[in-house]
């Protein structure tokens, strides 16, 4: 019954269609490392923002498929990137750089 219980919360937790995104962040060929903010939003819908972790990784689980916007805040700036998300998992690594005093995003 416990098992059961279990199986039924992670089904209802994350579903089964569900896309993940994930990689790392580097500016200056090095890791942003802990707590910049990643967000993600697909078409209509948003997805809450998750903060790296020490080495500067994220992942994101997404609903939906299709183009995505990924925006990434560090220090009180953002830049944002389109990525495609799939049913399976996508990784996408993430450079930061400053190009004339704004923050930019591209693809590694």
């Amino acid at each position: 019954m416990k098992k059961l219980l279990v199986a039924l919360v992670l089904l209802t937790a994350v579903p089964m269609w569900a896309g993940e995104v994930y990689g790392k962040i580097t500016a200056g060929g090095a890791s942003v490392g802990a707590g910049v903010n990643v967000e993600a939003r697909c078409g209509a819908k948003s997805y809450p923002a998750v903060a790296t972790d020490k080495s500067g990784s994220f992942h994101l689980v997404v609903t939906e498929t299709g183009k995505c916007t990924l925006t990434v805040a560090q220090k009180g700036a953002s830049a944002s990137l389109e990525v495609v998300s799939y049913d399976d998992a996508v990784q996408v690594d993430i450079v930061l750089e400053t190009k004339d005093g704004k923050l930019t995003a591209r693809r590694k």
